[in-house]
Formats: C-alpha cells, structure tokens, sequence
C-alpha cells in the first residue's frame, strides 16, 4: 500500500484528480440549484470541436492551448442554448440535446480530417481520443498546475460572490429587486463550468465529467437542506470518492482511474439516499422510534 501512495505517478494524478473533483463538486453545486444539472454534459460535448480545431491550427497539444480551445467552443455551445431556449418554443432539454449531439458530430469531422490528411502526418496527433472517455494516468505536472489554478480560481470565486450566489439560486427575484446584477452571477457561474470542463475532461473526459459535477452535490443534499453544508459535504464526498478510485485503479491492472472514481461515488450516493439524514429510510425510521 505505501508502494502506490508514495509513488510519483500517483501522487501526481492523485493531485490532479482531487483538486479537479472539488472545484467540480463546487461548480456542480451552483448548476443543480440553478435547475440546470444537465448543461455540464452538454458543454463537456461541446468542447470536443474546440479542441480538435485547436490542434488543427497550432498542430500541438500543449494543454494551455487545447483548454482555450475547449473553453471557447464551450462558450459558444452555451450561449446558442441559452438563445435556443429564450427565442423559441423548444425546451431546454431538447436544446441541449441538440446542441450536445450537433458540437459532438463536429468534434469527430475534425478529428477524421487530422487523421485522413496528410499535412498532419509530422505532428502526432495521438491523445486526442483521451478526451472523450478520458485518462488520468496520462496527466503531467502542467495538467496539475493547470488544474490547481482554476481550483483556486473557483474558490476566490465562490468566497467572493457567495452571498449574490446563494440569494441568485434561491431567491432571483429578491435578488433582482435588491440590486444583486443577475447577469453579472450567471456570467460567474459559467465561467467556473467552463473552466471546470475544460480542465477536466483530460482526466475523466467530456462524457463522465457531468458525474463529477452532480453527484457528489446529489449525496451530499440527503444529509443536509443548508447551502453552506452541501458544498463542504460534497467536497469531502468528492475527496474520498478520488482517493479510493485512485487507489483502486492503482493497485489493480485494467482499472481506469475515472470510472472507477465514479463508481465509488455512485456508491457513496446510493448509500447517501438510503440512509441520510433526508432520505426515506432515515424519516421511516425515525417515525417508528
């Protein structure tokens, strides 16, 4: 056991990873009580063709220049839902729907074009398929580094901002009236999904990253109704689900680190639901006693 705790492999995706599931456990918290739990799966698609245009334009996969790419092509897929939804009659689902499948099928045009043409025959280009399912053991410092820094970002952020976020998910119209600027939180709040998704899907890919958004938040609501409690909870839920996939897919062979890392926190909520301090089974209980 100490072997894969001290190794440099793990200490660096264990870094990586941790500091990724927290800042989504954060960002995932604002989402779900905003009523929009799905959009991380939608822009986490929609990063796909900012990536692989990216690569076709400086033909490198620097992380810093594939994170602008992703963030960018993020942006423009929110803001056609957000216009879908407010000048038509097409529901938000359907829109995301849409637009997650529409951004998807660009990513792998683009991906078919580098791997078709021949001008990409002297840049390798091999990698860019991690982003879809994602690979953790493929992280580097700078990954870390980059990660770490949008991690703090996110907490100076939410520090900053936390009583205009609260008052916005749970009461915008008092919100409105009392001067808090709508536009200027909602900005705040997808910029911190972005950058969350952007930095993430290296490691667990766009198609598992809303997990990492959701569940965690999910787990932590059955055992508290508080805001404040529901961040820190899904934090440390968050933290032991990273520490025991990490672990897990360290000491055992063909253990993807993501996955795995899901799993455990699919287990952590299914345990959360039964027996939390708001689910049905704690209130049954408590009415026999």
């Amino acid at each position: 056991m100490l072997d894969i705790l001290t190794s440099y492999t793990f200490k660096v995706v264990f870094a990586g990873t941790l500091l990724l599931s927290i800042s989504s456990a954060l960002v995932g918290s604002l989402n779900l009580y905003k009523g929009q739990s799905l959009i991380g799966d939608a822009i986490g698609h929609s990063t796909f063709p900012g990536i692989t245009l990216a690569f076709i334009l400086f033909q490198s996969r620097n992380p810093l220049i594939l994170l602008l790419g992703a963030c960018i092509s993020g942006g423009i897929a929110y803001y056609i839902i957000q216009k879908i939804k407010k000048n038509s009659i097409i529901e938000l689902d359907a829109s995301l729907a849409i637009v997650l499948s529409g951004f998807f099928g660009i990513g792998m045009v683009c991906k078919s074009y580098i791997q078709g043409n021949k001008s990409f025959t002297g840049t390798s280009q091999a990698g860019l398929e991690k982003y879809i399912f994602g690979q953790a053991s493929y992280l580097l410092e700078l990954d870390v580094i980059i990660i770490a820094t949008i991690t703090i970002i996110c907490l100076f952020l939410m520090l900053a901002f936390y009583k205009e976020l609260k008052l916005y998910l749970f009461d915008p119209e008092f919100a409105q009236v009392t001067g808090i600027p709508s536009r200027l939180v909602d900005m705040v709040i997808l910029v911190l999904t972005l950058l969350v998704i952007s930095a993430g899907i290296k490691s667990v890919g766009f198609i598992l990253i809303s997990s990492f958004l959701i569940i965690p938040t999910i787990s932590a609501q059955q055992w508290s109704h508080k805001f404040g409690h529901v961040l820190v909870l899904a934090c440390i839920f968050s933290a032991i689900s990273t520490f025991i996939g990490n672990y897990l897919s360290s000491s055992a062979d063909g253990l993807a680190t993501g996955p795995t890392i899901i799993v455990v926190s699919c287990i952590i909520a299914f345990f959360s639901m039964l027996f939390g301090k708001r689910s049905f089974i704690y209130h049954k209980l408590r009415r026999q006693k």
